[in-house]
């Protein structure tokens, strides 16, 4: 009997301690516990080490606070112009207050999914379907904005809505891919047309530039040609000035002068001018000659010599 006594002791032992320690919990990062203490709402736990008091406490709800992403099936919705489509959403929120999330309403994503495609109903049926297509930050501003206000009584907070998908009826669809096939045919023939264009404009410069370099070059050429003929009129010209320096300084007798305009006559004869004229200097042909002869009969001694 004394054994038996003492096994039962062990057990009540092992009994307690295990109940002692079912009631020490931990609370996660980004986790919420709410406690209810005989059947009401006691205290929310955050994050740490708490316990609890075996059989009057009790953990109603594990509440997460992280930011949570739904992704929604598509809803039908009817536009202002009857096209029905077919649009699904993405809602991200985040829990605020674990309290009101617990009691405030019931199956709180499935509340939110509904609440959701009724406003989106409401929205799409006041636009036409052209701009429900190109509208879509709007409508997710507006849903977003409706639906943070109605679940803040759920202790929610709505961040963002996305419209996934907008699937219009397949005839639509099919105009649409026509359309859009009609619009890029029309940009590669614009964008050809100004390849084409641009294309001629460089030709028309590269011809330009060309035809003004060929310009220029036929323009340095007789510059290049003038200033050497000019270069060469004063060589001569400097020659000449030159042989009439010497000549000056060498002093040269009337006999001389004579024979020089006598080889300057010649030239001129036989040039094709119709008119030759004098000079006043040469007063007579008679004299001419006789100077002629004269210097003609000093030079022959000197030849025979």
């Amino acid at each position: 009997m004394e054994y038996i006594g003492y096994y039962v002791l062990i057990g009540i032992a092992i009994f307690i301690v295990a109940l002692i320690a079912a009631n020490f919990k931990v609370v996660p990062q980004a986790n919420a516990y709410v406690i209810e203490r005989l059947g009401a709402y006691h205290t929310t736990w955050s994050t740490g080490f708490h316990i609890k008091i075996p059989f009057i406490d009790k953990v109603s709800k594990q509440v997460g606070l992280k930011e949570q992403v739904v992704d929604f099936p598509p809803q039908p919705v009817i536009t202002k112009d009857n096209v029905t489509m077919q649009i699904d959403t993405v809602v991200y929120f985040q829990v605020t207050d674990p309290k009101l999330y617990a009691y405030g309403v019931e199956r709180p994503i499935s509340a939110i999914e509904n609440l959701t495609a009724t406003t989106l109903r409401n929205i799409i049926g006041e636009l036409e379907l052209d701009h429900t297509l190109t509208s879509r930050d709007v409508i997710n501003t507006k849903i977003r904005v409706i639906l943070d206000e109605a679940t803040d009584a759920w202790g929610i907070k709505v961040n963002r809505v996305e419209l996934k998908n907008i699937l219009p009826p397949r005839e639509i669809q099919e105009a649409m891919e026509k359309q859009m096939k009609a619009e890029r045919e029309r940009r590669a023939q614009i964008l050809q047309a100004e390849g084409e264009k641009s294309a001629a404009i460089l030709v028309a410069e590269g011809k330009k530039e060309s035809a003004i370099l060929q310009a220029d070059a036929i323009r340095e050429t007789k510059i290049l040609e003038a200033e050497g003929e000019a270069q060469a009129i004063l060589s001569v010209q400097k020659a000449y000035a030159d042989a009439l320096k010497l000549l000056t300084e060498s002093n040269p007798s009337n006999k001389v002068i004579a024979l020089k305009g006598l080889e300057a006559l010649q030239k001129v004869a036989d040039g094709k001018a119709t008119k030759i004229i004098v000079p006043t200097e040469i007063s007579s042909l008679a004299s001419l000659t006789t100077s002629i002869q004269e210097i003609w009969n000093t030079k022959l001694p000197d030849a025979e010599q």
